[in-house]
């Protein structure tokens, strides 16, 4: 069948209603929140929502470039849309809805709340983005409260991001299964990123190397038993100074539960990177440490 492409609220409301009670669609609702400009790793993250939905369930794939998350500084206006293109790759992917509301239909003029996590967001990406966190925690609540889904799939490239969402779900009683999707590479190791389509030439040949800074990193660790986290930290920066064009914004080496900085290897950690290049600013990261018993 082909995709239900849907802008307002209350028509989504009602469309996914009509498909819960509906004895042939009443499985898993997974929503996949993204804002736009779709690419392969959006692509992989949408078939993973299949997956967890299966035949009976529904797939709803949001695209929103959501203001509030934005700085004003930033990127909005110049953030890339295409909203056909991602119409036929949701439908590609076998979604089932396309919510695509604009901001008027998602704000109100005088809209005044905000939702605020204190300990997750302030260092990392939060750090030099400070009103971004409050800002995504808004946007995911309000599709939460308008599709309504029992499973969510977010991206572990933004690392930080996928951790906030998680305690948002957790501390706010949020009937949510948040699902952690891997990081979908180029064939040179660049995450994809809608804002690679941003990069010059030049910077597209330099950008692999945030990746091979931080296996640099990683291999590292694997080699030397008794490493200290400053000296990785110190290798992975030096790499990334290296980048031709890049400026770094953080390179950070921090637990990978509670995201502080990692005093040691006795956990599971994450190495976390922001580059800015003339107009983009990319994030990366790896995780490595030891296996959590169980796993």
């Amino acid at each position: 069948m082909p995709i239900t492409v849907l802008t307002s609220i209350s028509e989504t409301r009602a469309h996914l209603e009509s498909r819960r009670t509906s004895n042939a669609k009443s499985g898993p609702v997974v929503l996949v929140p993204t804002m736009g400009a779709l690419h392969e790793g959006h692509a992989e993250l949408i078939r993973r929502g299949r997956e967890l939905s299966g035949d009976d369930g529904t797939l709803v794939v949001s695209v929103f470039v959501n203001p509030t998350q934005f700085g004003p500084n930033e990127d909005l206006d110049a953030y890339p849309r295409s909203l056909e293109r991602d119409e036929a790759t949701c439908e590609s992917c076998q979604a089932d809805v396309l919510f695509a509301p604009s901001a008027a239909e998602m704000y109100a003029p005088d809209h005044s709340l905000d939702i605020r996590e204190t300990r997750l967001s302030v260092g990392l990406c939060g750090a030099s983005r400070p009103g971004h966190f409050p800002g995504v925690c808004l946007v995911v609540m309000k599709l939460f409260g308008i599709v309504q889904p029992t499973h969510a799939v977010f991206g572990k490239k933004d690392y930080q991001q996928l951790a906030v969402i998680r305690r948002l779900i957790r501390d706010l009683n949020v009937p949510v299964e948040i699902v952690g999707a891997e990081t979908v590479r180029e064939d040179d190791g660049l995450a994809m990123s809608s804002r690679n389509e941003n990069l010059t030439e030049g910077e597209r040949r330099a950008a692999p190397g945030i990746r091979a800074a931080l296996l640099a990193g990683k291999e590292q660790w694997e080699r030397t038993p008794d490493l200290k986290p400053g000296v990785l930290l110190r290798l992975v920066r030096s790499r990334l100074e290296q980048i031709e064009g890049g400026q770094i914004d953080y390179v950070e080496l921090v637990d990978g539960e509670t995201l502080e900085p990692a005093e040691d290897f006795t956990r599971p950690v994450v190495v976390a990177a922001a580059i800015y290049f003339s107009q983009a600013r990319l994030i990366d990261n790896i995780e490595f440490g030891p296996v959590p018993p169980g796993e």
